[in-house]
């Protein structure tokens, strides 16, 4: 239930979750200038679920609604304003193979209208237009115009999505697929430069208290707010008292909730994408898309490209990115999904390498199946991993935000990370923190809109590097 509260003079909000939704929770209510403490309990942030794109459109996901398909894409165009230096822009060929069943058809109306709404977003606010010119949101490939294009050499430097193409149509089996095939705008999303942009910002704003390496151990609520009590990285516990309470806690939401003693159902999701190098690639390939049924040997194939012939892998198995009890729930008695053993520790402990070799070299086959030439590939290093939530209990669910608790108690429960900021103005709007006056995403960002994109890459490229990545899955790609 929303409760709208009394509007506090100088009130004190605390963000327990460091993830993309507490990262950007905090970014947003401190560059209005509100006084935020973030608490993270890991050395940085946004470090959870591998994040590889925008869905600016979902034209990944058929099983979801176009009504989630348009909330992604609005989002997602906030996203992009909100974090500039964020994004690798290059397009997303979304294929279907006759392994998978359905039919190329089946997307013609979804993108019909999700670039209509593209397009009247852009005519109401020009500053929307993040994705291109909105009639070039998405183009339809025939086997033809593709063979033509397959004997053409790719420019150093792709300017339209012709050339993007060209390494798609030259290296993949055509006789696999149905056609046409799509090219959409929906672009990568540096996971390494969101942290990055979002932790330059956070530590020049002096009204946000960041946290690193420090655990919530308890919180109780007050008449007027709660008490927070935490265990900082020397292992000293200490209490503050705030007037709002945002969990924001990821797949650990529910623990929170425990301690909250506010019960809500969710689902947990375990997932992990595998960071591979194709050495034989000298082009600039996009996004590629290979549609299949989830959990089956045939699950959709991913291809997510980065600089250095670098390349992040998901198949949508349960021997690859997915994982057999991978998906758990809440119970009657607790708020908290319980993962495997295993899985846990993987979370907590890192990857054995040979799990790493064996199930990068299944996501190398799997992408083989479509693109021959990929068998060539070999693993390159920790896979990309974490749990997501899912609020509810329907895991088709992808465009989710906020849910509220009496006056003084939110949960940030994004399943995308497009979601994030939506979610923070819905906490700042709700609780009547601010008035907005139609101000941009721009004018009430001034600290993270000053961060240059050098900046931004340098400081990804070194948490990537503590974080036991290659650099190159911080640095730009595309145009």
């Amino acid at each position: 239930m929303q409760t709208q509260s009394t509007t506090l003079t100088h009130p004190k909000l605390a963000v327990i979750g460091g993830g993309i939704g507490g990262a950007t929770a905090a970014l947003h209510i401190a560059e209005l200038g509100l006084e935020v403490t973030l608490i993270e309990k890991g050395t940085g942030l946004v470090s959870g679920p591998p994040i590889c794109h925008l869905h600016a459109g979902g034209n990944l996901y058929r099983e979801i609604d176009t009504d989630q398909c348009i909330e992604l894409l609005k989002q997602s165009i906030d996203t992009v304003r909100l974090y500039p230096s964020t994004i690798n822009r290059r397009p997303t060929v979304i294929t279907v193979p006759y392994t998978d069943g359905g039919s190329p058809e089946e997307l013609y109306e979804r993108l019909i209208t999700i670039q209509k709404c593209y397009s009247q977003l852009v005519e109401q606010d020009p500053a929307n237009k993040v994705l291109g010119e909105p009639n070039d949101y998405y183009r339809f490939y025939s086997r033809e115009e593709l063979e033509q294009l397959a004997v053409k050499t790719q420019p150093n430097q792709p300017k339209c999505v012709d050339e993007w193409m060209i390494p798609f149509a030259k290296h993949t089996d055509l006789d696999a697929l149905k056609f046409p095939v799509v090219a959409v705008e929906e672009h990568g999303w540096s996971v390494f430069r969101i942290a990055a942009s979002a932790t330059l910002a956070l530590e020049q704003i002096p009204n946000c208290n960041l946290l690193l390496n420090t655990e919530v151990v308890g919180v109780e609520e007050t008449q007027n707010g709660w008490k927070i009590e935490y265990s900082n990285q020397y292992g000293a516990n200490q209490i503050i008292d705030v007037d709002y309470l945002i969990n924001a806690c990821g797949y650990e939401t529910g623990s929170i909730d425990d301690l909250a003693k506010k019960p809500r159902e969710r689902l947990v999701e375990f997932k992990a994408a595998y960071v591979t190098k194709w050495d034989q690639c000298n082009e600039l390939w996009p996004e590629v898309i290979f549609h299949g049924p989830r959990g089956t040997p045939n699950g959709m194939a991913q291809l997510t490209p980065y600089p250095g012939g670098i390349f992040q892998l998901h198949g949508m198995t349960k021997d690859i990115t997915l994982f057999d009890d991978g998906l758990v729930a809440s119970a009657a008695d607790s708020s908290q999904p319980i993962l495997p053993l295993r899985l846990k520790k993987k979370i907590r402990a890192g990857w054995d390498e040979e799990v790493v070799v064996e199930r990068s070299r299944r996501a190398i086959s799997h992408m083989a199946r479509f693109i021959p030439s990929y068998g060539q590939a070999h693993e390159f290093g920790q896979p990309l991993f974490g749990a997501q939530q899912i609020p509810g209990s329907d895991d088709s669910l992808r465009a989710a935000d906020v849910t509220f608790e009496g006056a003084h108690y939110a949960r940030i429960e994004v399943v995308k990370g497009s979601s994030a900021l939506e979610a923070a103005i819905k906490v700042v709007s709700t609780w009547s923190l601010f008035d907005y006056q139609q101000r941009s995403i721009e004018e009430l960002h001034p600290v993270i809109m000053s961060l240059s994109d050098h900046e931004v890459e340098l400081k990804a490229s070194e948490l990537a590097e503590q974080r036991g990545y290659p650099n190159q899955l911080a640095c730009y790609y595309g145009q």
